[in-house]
């Protein structure tokens, strides 16, 4: 790819699509100009032009919420761009993984694709992601009242303990043979993990990626 290859608008600018390398959930919609582009390709995270404020802006460059990118495709008529990310918290600026959140066609639910390589496109990882998104959010920013924010404050041993405690009410859930109980436990048995991850500020992609190396 070169850069002279791509057609920018009059005013400069071409829209750049976001997807998460691991999920492959679309996160965002932004535009680059010429430097925005130059600045990503130099510095391997997203930079973009904010046509509000009339200004380049490094995403997470306040919230912590950096895009490390890993691909930069172009359509066809080299008007658009595809930017595969693995993206560090929230993309979207109301703590949700993705900024595509709201639907219009209600009722209709998406069908779950897997393609090669075992790359996920589906509702159910995009909570996942969105509920690591709050979590990390709430590290960054605390919010007096939220009990993320009452673990991150007491620190690595209580995160530890909670884990424990919580892998214990599972194991009981399995044994009483209640898939109700265990759906619950388990469900906070993940939430504590993800805090986890986040006080270490590992990714569920990077967990995902180790995961994927086992595939056999």
């Amino acid at each position: 790819m070169k850069i002279a290859d791509i057609r920018f608008d009059a005013h400069g600018l071409v829209p750049a699509i976001i997807q998460d390398v691991t999920s492959g959930t679309v996160l965002m919609l932004a535009y680059m100009n010429r430097e925005a582009l130059e600045k990503t390709l130099a510095t391997g995270v997203t930079w973009f032009y904010s046509r509000s404020r009339g200004r380049l802006w490094q995403k997470g460059e306040t919230s912590g919420h950096v895009q490390k990118v890993h691909a930069i495709k172009y359509d066809c008529d080299a008007d658009a761009l595809l930017v595969t990310v693995a993206q560090n918290g929230a993309a979207c600026h109301e703590g949700t993984f993705s900024c595509f959140s709201r639907c219009l066609t209600s009722g209709m639910d998406a069908q779950q694709v897997v393609e090669p390589g075992a790359v996920y496109n589906n509702p159910a990882m995009n909570i996942l992601y969105e509920l690591y998104g709050v979590i990390a959010e709430r590290k960054q920013n605390p919010k007096e009242g939220s009990y993320t924010t009452y673990l991150f404050d007491k620190g690595l041993d209580k995160i530890l303990k909670k884990i424990g405690e919580e892998s214990a009410e599972t194991i009981i859930a399995s044994k009483n043979q209640s898939k109700k109980e265990i759906l619950y436990e388990m469900a906070d048995l993940w939430y504590h993990c993800l805090v986890l991850l986040a006080y270490h500020n590992i990714t569920p992609t990077e967990l995902l990626a180790e995961l994927r190396t086992r595939r056999k």
